[in-house]
């Protein structure tokens, strides 16, 4: 029988190719007149071109989106709107540069347009994460949730293929947590299942043809189910043993989710049967935590947090912070066992139940 509460949040979503050719228009459907740019170093000539499109809109374009998103980062982005006379930011990017965009969003009354180029599902969200004294910290605030989000298959073409995987596997960990949510529902539970299936299905096409469009296509698609999901209802352990290495040691942020997710899903699994059912149908496994991983070796993204930089004597402490303020889990979180998750995870070793 079922029992459940839904709430949505409201964003506009306009997908197909070329999409990204409207960002004037949506401008002005905000009432906004001066918009700047949002972006990282990497992709400053995909941002310039968005400052073209909006043509006298333009406030400028800030290229200092970083990683995880340091206050001090986001404390300079403000005050170069702020000097811009901007009452708009566009953010293209990924995860870090949409990030950016929510932290300005945070302290300010700009409405924020997402162009994702990357599958992290942030665009999507109201939950903001801001890392300060070596600690991210993670909230949730409605005015930092996009008004419009731009999905263009086309901006992903020149994505490299490891990061197209380990953004796809990040926003399939969405997706996951989602479906054992303490306040999960039915609806956002059609879509976790939905986005994964998506997912998975455009990641293996891309490692077949890297720029087959109607796999970016499928990939974008299941990216925006996995971030509705993740905007909607609670995460778990797998997202709090994230942004607890991510925040604290300065992983990457994508490669740490890819990496991590099979083993919380493991640990998770006597405790949410019905979620695990679901993934493995998504995935056209019979397991859950181990099709995963399985996927993860097919797609070729790194096994072992060991080889993206964090360091064997460094577990007690990933361990001791993850405890300190848990988030719920459908299983106790206990640490003799969280321990050896991340003992696995660090050395590259499959999940174990």
């Amino acid at each position: 029988m079922y029992e459940f509460t839904y709430t949505t949040h409201a964003a506009r979503v306009v997908f197909g190719a070329g999409s990204m050719n409207l960002v004037q228009q949506e401008v002005e459907a905000l009432g906004a007149r001066r918009a700047i740019v949002l972006c990282t170093p990497q992709q400053r000539e995909q941002a310039e071109a968005v400052a073209a499109l909006l043509g006298p809109q333009s406030a400028g374009v800030f290229d200092g989106a970083q990683m995880h998103v340091p206050i001090e980062n986001a404390r300079r982005a403000r005050e170069f709107a702020k000097e811009a006379g901007a009452d708009c930011a566009v953010a293209i990017g990924g995860g870090s540069t949409i990030g950016l965009g929510k932290a300005i969003a945070l302290e300010s009354s700009l409405p924020i347009i997402a162009i994702p180029t990357t599958y992290a599902g942030s665009e999507m969200t109201p939950i903001f994460g801001i890392t300060e004294d070596g600690l991210k910290r993670t909230g949730r605030d409605a005015k930092v949730l996009p008004k419009t989000v731009l999905y263009d298959p086309e901006l992903s073409a020149g994505l490299p293929a490891q990061l197209s995987f380990v953004s796809g596997l990040n926003a399939i960990a969405h997706a996951a947590e989602g479906l054992y949510a303490k306040d999960g529902n039915p609806v956002m539970a059609l879509m976790a299942e939905e986005g994964i299936r998506s997912l998975a299905k455009g990641l293996r096409d891309i490692n077949k043809r890297h720029r087959n469009m109607e796999a970016r296509s499928d990939a974008l698609y299941g990216a925006w189910l996995c971030g509705m999901v993740l905007g909607n209802v609670g995460m778990a352990l797998h997202h709090k043993l994230c942004h607890t290495l991510g925040g604290t040691f300065n992983l990457p942020h994508a490669e740490t989710h890819a990496i991590v997710l099979p083993h919380a899903l493991a640990y998770n699994s006597t405790a949410a049967e019905d979620a695990m059912l679901r993934i493995a149908r998504a995935l056209d496994t019979t397991n859950a935590a181990q099709g995963l991983y399985d996927l993860s070796r097919e797609l070729g993204v790194p096994a072992s947090l060991a080889e993206i930089g964090l360091r064997e004597e460094d577990l007690d402490r990933a361990c001791e912070v993850a405890m300190s303020n848990p988030y719920w889990n459908p299983r106790a979180i206990e640490a003799a066992p969280l321990r050896e998750l991340l003992q696995r995870a660090w050395a590259g070793h499959p999940p174990r139940e």
